[in-house]
C-alpha cells in the first residue's frame, strides 16, 4: 500500500492467543482531524523511514482508521484503583491498534487513547481531551529525555469534537493519541483471570509473556518465578527514575502498572516544583495514597498484589522472598542516579553524605528541584576541586541553619571531587548535561502552552517546549 504506516510489520501476536483476553471494536467516526503532533524518532523505531511518511497518512491511519493492518482489540483487564478491586474495567476509550516487530525481533505495540467507545467504557464517551493528549505527549518526551522508560507517543490528532469534563472548563477539544510501547499487559490483566477462576489463561499469557517480553528466561526451568524476580528489579528501577526525575505518576493503580515494568499512561501526573515528600499530582488522591514519596511502597504494594493471580502457576512463598529485595534494588538505583545528577561516580566514598545533604538542603530550603540541579550544571567548572564551591545562593538564604546546611554541602561536594580521578573531573560538565535538562516541566509551562491553544489555536509554544524537552 502506499501509505507507509500501513506496511510496517505488523504481527498480531496477542490476537493469536485467542479471544479471551480482548474484544473486537470499531473506531469512532470524528468530524475533523488535525494532525497537531508526529513523532519522527519513533517512526525510525518502528521501521519507516520519516521521509516517506506524510502527514496525511497519520491522518488517514491514526486518525480516520481508514484501514485496519488487524483488527483493533480492546484489552480485558481488571485492577485495584486506590486499594479497592475493580472487576469493571478494561479499555474504555482505546484499543490495541496493532504490533509491530522490528527488525532486532522487538515486538511493539500501538495502543490508540481517545478512539471511541467500548464494552469497558462505563457510560464514557471513550474521548480524549486534547489537553489531555497535549499533556500525554509532553510527558512522555520529558521523561524519555531524562532516560525514564517510558511509552512515548507516535502522534495526536484534534477531532473537531466538543467534550464535557469535570475537571476542565468545558466544552472543551477533543483528540485521539497513539502510544507505543513494549507491552499493554498490564499487572490488572492477570489479576482478572485469576478473578474468574481461569489458571489456564493464567499460564498461556505468562508463558506469552515471558517468551516475547522475557525471552533470555524463556528455557530456563524455573522461567516464571525467574519473570517475576526480574519484575521486582525493573519496577524498583522504574521508580528510581521517577524519583530521581522528580516525576509523580498520581494513578499508580494495578491497571496502570505494565507487566514489562514499563512507565504509561499520564494522566493528572505532576513534576514536583520542590523537594516536598508529601505532594500529590491528582486532586482526586485525598488522602495522598500516590503521593511522591509514597511511589516506592506503592509500587511494591501492587507487586504484591500480582502475587495472588501468579500463585495459581508458581509457588508464593519463592515470589515474597524475591519482592524482598525490590526495597534495596530501589535505593541503590535511586543513589546512583542522584549521584549523575551530581555529576558524581557511583563509586565516591562521600556518597551517602553528600545525597543525604542534598536531599536536607532542598528539602529544608525548598529551592526549585529542577532549578538545583540547573544551576549545578550552568555553574560548575572543574577548578572547584582545588579552589571550593563559590556560594551561588548569596541571596536567596537568610535562615542561619540553611546557611550553615548549605556550606556543609558545599564543603562536601569539594571533598567528593578531591576523591574523584582528575580524569572524572574534567568529565562532570558533559555528564550534568546529560542528567539536568535545563528545561523542567512544570505545571505554569503546561498550562502557558495549554492557554496559547486555547485562546488562539497558537501550537509554537507547544512545538518549543518540545524542542526544548529534547535538547
Amino acid at each position: 500500500m502506499p501509505n507507509p504506516l500501513l506496511n510496517l510489520a505488523y504481527d498480531p501476536v496477542l490476537e493469536r492467543l485467542g479471544d479471551d483476553y480482548y474484544d473486537v471494536v470499531t473506531a469512532a467516526e470524528f468530524p475533523q482531524h488535525h494532525l497537531r503532533f508526529r513523532n519522527n524518532d519513533l517512526l525510525s523505531l518502528l521501521g519507516a523511514d520519516p521521509q516517506t511518511v506524510k502527514d496525511e497518512d497519520f491522518i488517514e491511519t491514526f486518525g480516520k482508521f481508514a484501514y485496519a493492518p488487524h483488527p483493533f482489540l480492546a484489552l480485558r483487564y481488571h485492577g485495584y484503583q486506590f486499594g479497592t478491586y475493580n472487576p469493571a474495567l478494561g479499555d474504555g476509550r482505546g484499543f490495541l491498534y496493532g504490533q509491530v516487530r522490528r527488525a532486532d525481533g522487538k515486538l511493539y505495540d500501538l495502543g490508540t487513547k481517545g478512539s471511541g467507545t467500548t464494552p469497558y467504557s462505563r457510560g464514557g464517551d471513550g474521548r480524549l481531551t486534547l489537553k489531555g493528549g497535549v499533556r500525554e505527549v509532553l510527558a512522555a518526551e520529558a521523561l524519555h529525555r531524562v532516560g525514564v522508560v517510558t511509552s512515548r507517543c507516535l502522534s495526536l490528532v484534534e477531532t473537531g469534537e466538543s467534550l464535557w469534563r469535570g475537571d476542565e472548563p468545558s466544552p472543551t477539544r477533543s483528540s485521539v493519541m497513539i502510544r507505543v510501547q513494549r507491552s499493554h499487559i498490564r499487572f490488572g490483566t492477570f489479576e482478572r483471570l485469576h478473578f474468574l477462576d481461569r489458571k489456564d489463561l493464567i499460564g498461556i499469557l505468562l508463558e506469552h509473556v515471558v517468551e516475547e517480553y522475557y525471552p533470555h528466561l524463556a528455557s530456563e526451568p524455573d522461567r516464571y518465578l525467574r519473570f517475576y524476580q526480574e519484575l521486582v528489579q525493573r519496577v524498583a528501577v522504574l521508580v528510581a527514575q521517577w524519583m530521581a526525575a522528580g516525576f509523580c505518576h498520581a494513578v499508580l493503580n494495578t491497571d496502570n502498572m505494565a507487566i514489562t515494568g514499563e512507565s504509561f499512561d499520564y494522566g493528572p501526573y505532576a513534576f514536583i516544583p520542590t523537594l516536598d515528600p508529601r505532594f500529590t499530582a491528582a486532586y482526586f488522591d485525598y488522602s495522598g495514597r500516590y503521593s511522591y514519596a509514597n511511589q516506592p511502597a506503592a509500587c511494591a504494594w501492587n507487586l504484591e498484589q500480582l502475587q495472588v493471580p501468579l500463585s495459581r502457576v508458581m509457588p508464593i512463598t519463592e515470589m515474597q522472598a524475591a519482592l524482598k529485595t525490590f526495597g534495596n534494588c530501589y535505593q541503590q538505583a535511586y543513589r546512583d542516579l542522584m549521584l549523575q545528577k551530581l555529576g558524581l561516580p557511583t563509586t565516591v566514598p562521600l556518597a551517602e553524605d553528600l545525597l543525604e545533604l542534598t536531599l536536607q538542603f532542598l528539602n529544608q530550603s525548598q529551592t526549585g528541584y529542577h532549578s538545583f540541579f540547573a544551576n549545578l550544571r550552568h555553574q560548575f567548572v572543574p577548578a572547584w576541586r582545588e579552589d571550593g564551591v563559590p556560594n551561588v545562593y548569596p541571596d536567596e538564604l537568610t535562615d542561619p541553619d540553611l546557611v550553615q546546611l548549605w556550606d556543609q554541602w558545599r564543603l562536601r561536594y569539594q571533598q567528593a571531587l578531591l576523591e574523584c580521578p582528575i580524569e572524572h573531573v574534567t568529565e562532570i560538565p558533559t555528564q550534568l548535561v546529560q542528567h539536568n535538562p535545563l528545561t523542567a516541566l512544570l505545571r505554569p509551562e503546561i498550562e502557558m502552552v495549554w492557554a496559547a491553544i486555547v485562546e488562539t489555536n497558537d501550537w509554537s509554544l507547544f512545538y518549543d517546549l518540545l524542542d526544548r524537552l529534547k535538547q
